[in-house]
């Protein structure tokens, strides 16, 4: 028996992108929230959705454990947690009505269960904790399991029993970078089940971590519905230890960083990377970062420290669209970061996103332009999602239908009045992905000609493909007529051209 079954809703299989790649990594939050449950002296049992199938093995957890408590406390660190899917949202509401036959109480945590608490609560949760929430549930189990006194507990929503109406506290604020927090509760879940996916598959093992908590930034897309425009980050030798731990422990041949930005503070990096230079325990990691943050000193401490990849969020090579995103970056800083990375051998990734309101047909070419130009090793392509919270949603959510969520990461469609199609908007970034493959060596690899007679037919399209009455953002300056640019074969650099 558990008092406190801790679970999530995110399902690889599910995943149709996610689960052709087959790099599952363990959720980090609910496994921090089961740490400090454990900490406060509860009996806690996880059950791991992410490779387990829910529709067998949630049943069976919940008779096999008989808790007093469910909850369902979604990774804080996975995107695909923060991208809101509702698949994931229906695994949810399911595992609520199965928690309460079971006459469990039953606690949500997560970016939807936080954008959408009275849903949540209509669909059968007890309770649903918005913000940062290790704590918070720590407080709202010793109230519902031990009767101690909570009437103050922050970021608590639930329903008034008397009215039906949702009630709520504030949230709590993002806790200080010196507040003591265990490390994830890894033993309560089947690491054996991951490594066997990635060696099976990738040829090695990787484990995640995070060393910060929130970012700063605020670009007008990203939603920050758990720490907000926060930003809190661990000592370096304290994550140097976790490093160390996961390769004498669990076996990590490599390492995700699964922070929001990577790398803010350029002393930490290099505090970082002579803490585990002093253990002797350098293992190849890739982060997330911004492209402004890979200085010539930053990307050194980086290759000390063992970092094999970092992602950067690029977006476009449009300036004006980058501006109209409210992301504070330059074009140039991009390719400065692009330098920056291969003189220290360490490879370059893209972010992109196609679709924001006003983008036009130059500014998509500008893009594949600085695709073509700097050369990264791998790119990510997506369309722009707007989620509730952000300034993005707010402009746009009058041009919404009814579909307001994608139902898993390979959904890709842009759910306002978007300037061109979603099949036009998948087909460009099939054919960047396989530009960009053939001169990586990943993933299928087509011939030049074939390359070449994908491009020229999106660009015989591309006038057929455009919407009528299309979403514009007030006051962008991306409407204007942009200079006419030579078209998308001839932009394409010859083979082993010098590119920076």
């Amino acid at each position: 028996m558990a008092d406190i079954l801790l679970t999530h809703s995110y399902h690889l299989p599910y995943d149709r992108k996610q689960a052709r790649k087959m790099q599952p990594y363990p959720p980090l939050a609910t496994l921090y929230a089961a740490a400090v449950l454990r900490g406060m002296g509860f009996s806690v049992a996880v059950f791991d959705s992410m490779l387990e199938d829910p529709e067998v093995g949630f049943p069976r957890a919940l008779a096999e454990h008989h808790p007093h408590v469910v909850v369902v406390y979604e990774d804080d660190f996975n995107f695909l947690s923060k991208m809101c899917l509702t698949r994931m949202r229906e695994l949810a509401w399911q595992m609520a009505r199965q928690a309460q036959s079971a006459n469990a109480i039953v606690i949500a945590h997560g970016s939807d269960a936080t954008d959408h608490a009275e849903a949540f609560l209509l669909a059968g949760f007890d309770f649903v904790l918005t913000g940062e929430s290790e704590m918070i549930l720590a407080q709202l189990c010793d109230v519902v399991l031990c009767g101690k006194e909570g009437t103050a507990i922050p970021g608590v929503a639930m329903l008034d029993p008397a009215t039906g109406k949702m009630l709520r506290t504030p949230p709590q604020h993002l806790r200080s970078p010196n507040t003591a927090m265990p490390w994830p509760a890894r033993d309560l879940i089947n690491i054996a089940r991951y490594r066997s996916a990635w060696e099976s598959t990738q040829g090695l093992f990787s484990l995640n971590l995070i060393s910060s908590r929130g970012c700063p930034y605020r670009c007008n897309w990203c939603a920050k519905p758990i720490f907000g425009d926060r930003f809190a980050v661990r000592s370096a030798q304290d994550v140097a230890d976790e490093v160390a731990e996961l390769s004498s422990r669990y076996g990590a041949e490599h390492l995700w960083f699964a922070d929001d930005v990577f790398a803010l503070n350029r002393h930490w990096v290099s505090d970082f990377a002579d803490a585990l230079a002093d253990q002797d325990c350098v293992v190849p990691f890739k982060v997330q970062s911004r492209a402004d943050l890979m200085t010539a000193f930053t990307t050194s401490a980086l290759r000390h420290a063992g970092c094999q990849e970092v992602w950067m969020g690029v977006e476009s090579g449009s300036q004006a669209v980058i501006d109209s995103m409210e992301k504070g970056l330059r074009v140039e800083e991009v390719v400065s970061a692009r330098e920056n990375l291969r003189e220290n051998s360490i490879q370059a990734c893209y972010f992109l996103q196609f679709g924001y309101p006003g983008e036009s047909w130059n500014d998509i070419r500008a893009t594949i332009e600085l695709v073509r130009q700097t050369r990264p090793d791998d790119i990510g392509v997506s369309l722009s999602y707007p989620l509730p919270g952000t300034r993005f949603y707010s402009r746009v959510r009058e041009q919404l239908g009814s579909k307001r969520n994608w139902a898993d990461s390979e959904d890709l469609c842009v759910m306002f009045k978007g300037t061109y199609t979603n099949d036009f908007y998948r087909d460009i970034r099939n054919a960047l992905h396989a530009e960009v493959n053939s001169w990586n060596g990943k993933g299928p690899q087509l011939t030049p000609s074939d390359i070449d007679s994908m491009w020229r037919e999106i660009e015989s399209r591309e006038p057929f493909e455009r919407n009528p009455d299309v979403t514009e953002l007030p006051n962008t300056g991306l409407c204007n007529t942009a200079p006419d640019l030579i078209s998308l074969t001839q932009l394409r650099p010859a083979a082993g051209a010098s590119l920076v």
